[in-house]
């Protein structure tokens, strides 16, 4: 759980090169995770979508071409990234404090955030908050990393903590922005623990989908 004033000042300082990082960060797999949460949300045939936390827009673009008839709202609370977004194609956009939504009860068929619970400030209450806005019925996706395990373990933790803020550093200048991201995944509950902290806010039907070896995770859970 994270203080919501340095993360908002991390995000803004790294706006302008975030999706190119990413990009390079993930060598272009986070494309590939985001097509597959497409997939997915489009076999619930959704009216209404949520993005929330949505960044640059990247999880928000996919969505809008995949469900091309359902209302989508992308929100975040950093406004320098929410104008990517919109610059990049998001058709509408909001500035939004996830932690506490402007929206109606049981407005959204589907709620998605993707790489966004991690940096909020209270993980339950932040799930409490998506709950009450997902109508009876709905879903929610979170795409998030996690931690793998096995092999992949000690070698994907030394590349997330090791190489990836020095790559950061020189692509963005901000390598601090990326040890606290680095060090908000090795934090962040994933698998098992992630299914017990959804199920613990109210929510059937966990799911994970583990993704290239564990080292991302889908969840699904229905309210």
């Amino acid at each position: 759980m994270q203080d919501p004033t340095y993360v908002k000042n991390a995000f803004s300082k790294i706006a302008d090169r975030y999706v190119l990082t990413n990009h390079v960060l993930s060598l272009g797999t986070d494309i590939l995770w985001r097509k597959k949460v497409g997939r997915m949300v489009r076999a619930w045939s959704p009216d209404e979508i949520l993005d929330v936390a949505t960044g640059t827009g990247d999880l928000a673009l996919e969505l809008q071409r995949v469900c091309p008839n359902a209302n989508l709202i992308a929100s975040d609370f950093c406004p320098e990234m929410l104008a990517h977004a919109t610059e990049r194609g998001v058709k509408q956009t909001l500035v939004v404090d996830a932690m506490n939504m402007p929206f109606q009860d049981d407005a959204a068929d589907v709620l998605t955030v993707a790489f966004g619970l991690r940096n909020m400030a209270d993980y339950p209450a932040a799930l409490t908050e998506m709950r009450r806005v997902i109508r009876p019925g709905g879903h929610l996706l979170i795409l998030d990393f996690s931690t793998p395990e096995g092999i992949l373990k000690k070698p994907y933790g030394f590349y997330l903590n090791k190489v990836l803020p020095k790559i950061a550093g020189l692509l963005t200048g901000e390598e601090g922005a990326y040890s606290y991201l680095a060090g908000s995944i090795g934090d962040f509950p994933s698998g098992d623990a992630m299914i017990k902290l959804i199920s613990q806010q109210g929510y059937s039907d966990v799911q994970c989908t583990p993704l290239s070896g564990g080292i991302a995770s889908i969840y699904t859970a229905v309210v």
